[in-house]
């Protein structure tokens, strides 16, 4: 597999989807005990559906967050050399996902900026269910290095003017 470049990507192209699932019982429960969370949603059936009157035990956000940042991280960083960085997510919890469904990861190039040393490119991103339904969109920015150029730098340092611009954002 050749190394990523900024030159590489063009506006438009479509990230190789990170299907994840059918989500078990067991997937949710390790994920909520790994990040100790313990809201019954998460793994007990009856209090879910009787108590909470949810469809299903839920899928944490945070699982779906990790979805995100795994197929950001492994298109940026193919050849197992980092050869980019994720720089920024954003993205919207607007549907409840629940154990039994595929999940599918997309991410679409909606653009690209040059910076001094290396170029950033920015992705509408998302997460749908096997019926299509969307339930994380969100925007994310990457950085990738140009051909030719300086390795970008461990760790990651935004450019200034940039960083600043995120800064407002935020905050």
């Amino acid at each position: 597999m050749k190394r990523l470049h900024f030159e590489d990507i063009e506006v438009g192209h479509s990230l190789t989807p990170l299907v994840k699932g059918p989500i078990t019982t067991a997937h949710a429960f390790r994920w909520s005990a790994a990040m100790e969370n313990w809201h019954k949603i998460h793994y007990d059936l009856p209090f879910t559906l009787e108590h909470e009157k949810l469809p299903g035990l839920l899928i944490a956000g945070s699982l779906k967050q990790q979805f995100v940042v795994q197929l950001l991280k492994d298109w940026v960083s193919q050849c197992f050399e980092p050869a980019g960085w994720v720089w920024k997510i954003s993205y919207e919890f607007r549907a409840m996902s629940v154990v039994g469904e595929t999940l599918s990861v997309w991410a679409r190039v909606t653009g690209k900026r040059k910076t001094p040393d290396y170029g950033l490119i920015d992705l509408e991103i998302g997460i749908v269910n096997q019926e299509g339904m969307e339930s994380t969109p969100g925007k994310a920015t990457v950085a990738l290095p140009y051909r030719g150029g300086p390795a970008l730098p461990v760790p990651f340092v935004p450019p200034v003017e940039m960083a600043a611009d995120a800064a407002k954002e935020t905050g």
